[in-house]
């Protein structure tokens, strides 16, 4: 029996990155606690849909190509600050390679295509903590992906402010 090497070849590890500050932190804890040489850090951005309008809107006017084409270089132009921001994080890395992506489509579906394509051992992302009800009428992405990827899962919750 051949002895195993000690020397690991890393870990792809993917993360979910929004404009919002829940995937900055879980970002930033994934970097702190999990990362280590010779890992793959995979920054993903899900970029949402355009929503499908018809040629007029509710009022009678139509919707002009300029109007589409800003809407386009709007959520372009997001990405990429996303993108920016979670690559300044992970800036100063030793031994950690850092690829980006941007997908387009539904969070939920962008995610678990993309930690499958990509072949992820873990994936990471931040939770908004929305309760019952919010969570019950907007979907909660983290849930979803938890219950469909064939990799382990880390959800990390941004810690609640102390009352006082």
């Amino acid at each position: 029996m051949a002895a195993e090497s000690t020397e690991s070849k890393g870990r792809k590890i993917v993360v979910a990155v929004d404009e919002g500050a829940e995937s900055d932190q879980a970002l930033s804890w994934c970097l702190k606690n999990m990362a280590a040489a010779g890992d793959t850090i995979v920054l993903l951005h899900a970029q949402p849909p355009r929503a499908v309008y018809s040629a007029m809107d509710g009022t009678g006017y139509l919707f002009s190509s300029d109007i589409i084409q800003t809407m386009e270089k709007y959520s372009k132009e997001v990405a990429e600050a996303v993108i920016q921001r979670a690559e300044r994080t992970c800036a100063g890395l030793e031994n950690v390679k850092v690829e980006s992506r941007v997908e387009k489509g539904d969070p939920r579906d962008v995610i678990c295509e993309a930690v499958e394509s990509v072949g992820a051992d873990v994936l990471v992302l931040g939770s908004h903590g929305y309760g019952l009800i919010k969570r019950t009428f907007l979907g909660s992405v983290s849930n979803h992906c938890a219950q469909n990827v064939k990799c382990p899962v880390l959800i990390v919750k941004n810690p609640k402010p102390l009352e006082q």
